[in-house]
């Protein structure tokens, strides 16, 4: 059982999609016999909505699945009701970045690279409270960055993500505060590179070009094979989830390639340990 709603939601979207193309069944047919709209059943089935139990039972019943199957389906979408902690803070999260966060929270591996700020997983509570000050003003920065700091538990715990961060080199030379701020950063980083389930690669300039150089991106991946993996982009508006299998690949290929150009975990601490040097 997944212990994120967010995922339970996409979960019960893609085992609905599947059972009523299974059933030979059209959105328009299956949302007669649902006494629902044809718009407000394919956002379930792309999780863009949520469906209630009763509904997800009768669903079931037009699919003909029956016993056991139809039990573990209804419970999953009833752990799909419940909040994630990220919603208490939905004043201050867009609706885009709730679902991302949802997914994160379950993630079982997440490889990522950042081109110009260190990832949020990673920041300090100085560094992020400079970077939401460049990137989104003042307002209720308080608690986005308490928000930000809370994402962090997936790092610890009694089963942490596995996480890949491969760090463009200009990530750890930019000031995006002053020397005390970069310092503490920076000696952060060095303290996280060495947690066992924390792998952080830098690529330096004289790599040269790159097959990211126009795309930061986070991979995830879950510990339930029936949880499709999940490709996040983000711009200054809206985040994106790809999860055709054939995008996970590439953008997995991507990473692969990253990490063979970037410096190796050892090496990469010594330049993190230069980096806070320059700072100090």
């Amino acid at each position: 059982m997944t212990a994120s709603p967010t995922v339970r939601r996409r979960r019960i979207a893609r085992e609905l999609r599947q059972l009523r193309e299974r059933a030979g069944m059209t959105l328009d047919v299956a949302a007669r016999q649902l006494d629902m709209s044809k718009s407000n059943l394919s956002r379930i089935e792309n999780a863009q909505i949520g469906i209630k139990p009763r509904d997800v039972r009768a669903a079931l019943a037009l699919y003909q699945v029956t016993g056991n199957d139809a039990e573990a389906l209804i419970e999953i979408a009833r752990g799909a009701q419940q909040r994630g902690w990220w919603q208490h803070y939905s004043d201050v999260l867009p609706d885009w970045f709730e679902f991302y966060v949802g997914l994160e929270a379950e993630a079982a591996t997440l490889r990522t690279y950042e081109a110009e700020a260190v990832p949020g997983l990673l920041q300090t509570e100085a560094y992020a409270r400079e970077v939401y000050r460049l990137t989104a003003g003042e307002d209720d920065l308080d608690r986005k960055v308490a928000a930000r700091l809370r994402r962090q538990d997936v790092l610890r715990g009694d089963d942490p993500v596995e996480l890949s961060v491969v760090l463009n080199e200009a990530v750890l030379l930019r000031p995006v505060s002053d020397r005390s701020v970069m310092a503490g950063q920076t000696a952060h980083l060095e303290t996280i590179a060495q947690l066992p389930n924390v792998t952080i690669q830098v690529l330096p300039f004289n790599v040269g070009g790159h097959p990211a150089m126009n795309s930061p991106y986070v991979l995830l991946t879950f510990a339930d094979a029936a949880d499709a993996a999940v490709v996040y982009l983000e711009n200054l508006s809206t985040g994106l989830a790809l999860e055709e299998a054939a995008q996970v690949r590439s953008y997995s290929l991507v990473h692969e390639r990253l990490c063979s150009l970037a410096l190796d975990p050892a090496a990469s601490l010594i330049r993190l340990k230069e980096a806070s040097r320059y700072f100090t």
